[in-house]
């Protein structure tokens, strides 16, 4: 299998779902999520809800795209929410009405809010469809409603600014009136379907929290009747052809479809998709190129002369190492320079560590060379000390003696490589 990233196909990274079947854990995510983002040419990895996975997000990569949807509440402690305005009874009275989502899981927790930041570091397209919106809120310090029929129907003044969120017995069916905002990428995507002079359109969606306080980087894209946000995005991270996308849907657009059919409700509603994979594959060719070609590092002035002062001292030790020069004081501190790059804590690609890796063995060569040369001066001066004090007579038996080891040891030497040579004919 070829290990070329020109080779893989752009790879969208969603979070499972844990539900119980037959007394056993099972992982899903939503087809319609799935069937979107292969129809538009990407890879859809699923991220299971296993414990530890969160700490094993890095084994994920390459990722060029994270979309993040339904599930369960997301725990309060992460936004720090103070629940100090609902008495305990309404509290219970959530956990009954919400059971299948007010049951906190903070593995998927930690797993997507991982992922979120990672994407919000590295500018990684993100889609977050309901409970993935609420999360990208959170992840950018935003905060969330803990129950909305409890902390903002109760306050609407007119029935007509009353809302139903969610409809247990019609998941599908059940729809509710959202005012697009004008001139955002909701706006263009359900343009055509809007009546002259109204900003409304009808949505699908089932949650019983939403966004409460949005984060700053955020600008609304649509509004409920209650006030309540229903889609945002980042504007400074949008831009599909670029590679940029940060948006959140708090309604689900690949649900809404005509009663049994695929048909959408509007010809806009596979738009957050096809746009969302249009940034996934730009993301992955830019990533693509970066990986590919390196651009030259501009430096300033003091940076420019501490490079060449690292390369001047890997140059000495080179030539130290290759020819034996003698060494001085002068060039032992030049030397100093390329050891305390070497040692340092620099991020480095991977090319400029193997790079670096290949002239720190020079360096180490040359210091090691250095040590040699310091030791035979001083066994020099020793055996000089020593011969001063050698008789003529002792001095001539020495150098007869080395001479006669010096005969002997260029014939066996002379033997040995012979014998090499007539090995390999």
């Amino acid at each position: 299998m070829s290990s070329d990233l020109s080779t893989i196909l752009p790879r969208v990274l969603i979070v499972s779902r844990r539900t119980l079947r037959k007394n056993k854990f099972v992982d899903f995510v939503g087809e319609y999520h799935l069937d979107l983002i292969v129809s538009y040419g990407a890879v859809p990895v699923i991220v299971p809800r296993v414990s530890g996975v969160h700490m094993l997000l890095d084994s994920f990569e390459p990722i060029h795209g994270v979309l993040l949807c339904e599930g369960e509440d997301i725990d309060p402690s992460w936004y720090a929410e103070d629940t100090s305005s609902l008495s305990q009874e309404e509290l219970e009275e959530i956990k009954r009405l919400h059971v299948s989502d007010t049951s906190i899981d903070k593995e998927k927790d930690s797993i997507e809010l991982g992922l979120a930041k990672l994407c919000l570091e590295r500018n990684i397209p993100y889609l977050g469809i309901c409970r993935g919106s609420q999360l990208l809120n959170v992840a950018c310090g935003g905060s969330l409603y803990q129950d909305i029929g409890k902390e903002i129907s109760k306050k609407c003044l007119e029935e007509s600014e009353m809302v139903m969120h969610i409809n247990y017995d019609d998941y599908d069916g059940h729809r509710h009136e959202v005012k697009v905002v004008e001139d955002t990428p909701l706006h263009h995507w359900f343009k055509d379907s809007l009546e002259e002079g109204k900003m409304d359109i009808l949505v699908n969606s089932y949650h019983h929290q939403g966004v409460k306080r949005l984060a700053q980087r955020f600008v609304p894209m649509a509004f409920a009747p209650d006030g309540l946000v229903e889609g945002f995005y980042d504007p400074d991270a949008y831009n599909p052809e670029e590679g940029k996308f940060i948006m959140g849907l708090q309604f689900h657009p690949e649900r809404m479809r005509k009663a049994d059919s695929e048909e959408f409700d509007y010809p806009g509603c596979p738009f957050a998709y096809q746009e969302f994979v249009k940034a996934v594959v730009a993301y992955q060719k830019k990533l693509n190129s970066k990986a590919s070609v390196q651009k030259p590092l501009k430096l300033n002035k003091e940076l420019e002369n501490k490079r060449k002062s690292i390369v001047r001292s890997f140059s000495l030790a080179k030539d130290l190492y290759n020819h034996g020069q003698d060494m001085n004081s002068t060039k032992e501190s030049e030397l100093e320079a390329g050891v305390e790059f070497l040692e340092s804590n620099t991020a480095l690609s991977v090319q400029q560590e193997n790079r670096l890796k290949q002239m720190g063995a020079t360096v180490r060569n040359a210091g090691s060379y250095i040590e040699r040369l310091k030791q035979n001066e001083e066994r020099e001066k020793m055996a000089r000390r020593v011969m001063d004090k050698m008789s003529i007579e002792q001095l001539s038996e020495l150098l007869s003696f080395y001479h006669t080891m010096g005969q002997i040891s260029s014939e066996v030497l002379e033997k040995k490589i012979h014998g090499i040579v007539n090995d390999i004919d």
